[in-house]
């Protein structure tokens, strides 16, 4: 009979069982062993013989030997309680976050807000790798949190899909950012936005949407889009060489003004909301974990 079919619902306590009863040489110093009473032991023993289909031991008056099926099954068995052990062992240092992994999606322009996170969240739990996957816009992380693709999500507020639950974490102003050789007044009103020619990325993305409300205020109701591309990192460069103004999240503005740019704030602020967006679905110790860190008014770590 292939070993294989031993296993069909054979179950861990009657492989317990079965090795104890090899290892301590008969049932009822098994059964002590086992702390469980001789009848129990037996009894297992007998479901496991019934499964299998074969007698797996030789009673011998007070002892017994493993048949050749039973020698067959011990080492398997062996490998399979062993199999067990070193899983529950794993999950358990999963769940004191000694182990495992944090998928974690976010929009590119919160990567400052994710460092922050991921950097308060790593000093706390070192031993979690947190995965923070590419994804190109809010409803990209949207959907992969909603797919499971990633179990938490960082992006702009409010969420579009229902089923997810959202814990907002603040609020992230939007700056005008211009070429170095700028002369402009700060704050810089936004009903003079239709002076300028701006360099940004496609309509849909969240910078985007937050320049397009900025515009809402010009009397023209618009303004020029002098570039328009989805390579982010090109934001910054394309103005300090002259290519148009951006309106950008303040952490990146602050990057582009220790290159050289010209920063001013606006008037009135524009702001976005954002947060953590995850299933209604209870959290994994290591998510739950991140959770707290992100809360406002966390401990520091």
């Amino acid at each position: 009979m292939p070993i294989g079919v031993y296993y069909d619902g054979v179950d861990r306590r009657q492989l317990r069982c079965f090795v104890a009863v090899v290892d301590h040489g008969g049932f009822s110093r098994a059964a002590d062993e086992l702390g469980i009473a001789q009848p129990s032991l037996s009894q297992s023993i007998a479901g496991l013989e019934k499964k299998v289909g074969v007698a797996l031991f030789h009673r011998l008056g007070r002892g017994v030997r493993l048949t050749a099926a039973g020698e067959a099954l011990l080492e398997p068995a062996r490998q399979i309680l062993r199999d067990f052990t070193v899983a529950e062992d794993s999950v358990a240092r999963v769940g004191e976050l000694a182990l495992g992994t944090l998928d974690v999606a976010a929009i590119p322009t919160l990567v400052q807000p994710l460092a922050e996170l991921v950097g308060a969240f790593h000093r706390r739990h070192p031993d979690v790798v947190v995965r923070a996957p590419e994804v190109s816009a809010v409803d990209g992380v949207e959907s992969a949190v909603v797919a499971g693709v990633c179990e938490l999500g960082l992006t702009e507020l409010p969420c579009s899909v229902a089923e997810l639950r959202a814990i907002e974490l603040g609020r992230q102003p939007f700056q005008l950012v211009l070429p170095p050789t700028s002369d402009v007044v700060d704050p810089f009103p936004l009903r003079r936005f239709d002076q300028l020619q701006f360099v940004a990325t496609p309509a849909g993305t969240s910078s985007r949407s937050r320049l397009d409300e900025a515009l809402a205020h010009t009397r023209a109701g618009g303004a020029g889009i002098c570039v328009e591309t989805g390579h982010r990192d090109a934001l910054i460069a394309l103005v300090l060489a002259g290519a148009g103004a951006a309106f950008l999240p303040e952490p990146m503005a602050v990057d582009a003004r220790k290159l050289g740019a010209v920063v001013v704030s606006t008037t009135p602020v524009i702001s976005r909301r954002y947060g953590i967006v995850h299933r209604p679905a209870p959290l994994s110790p290591a998510a739950q974990a991140f959770v707290d860190c992100a809360r406002p008014g966390s401990p520091p770590s």
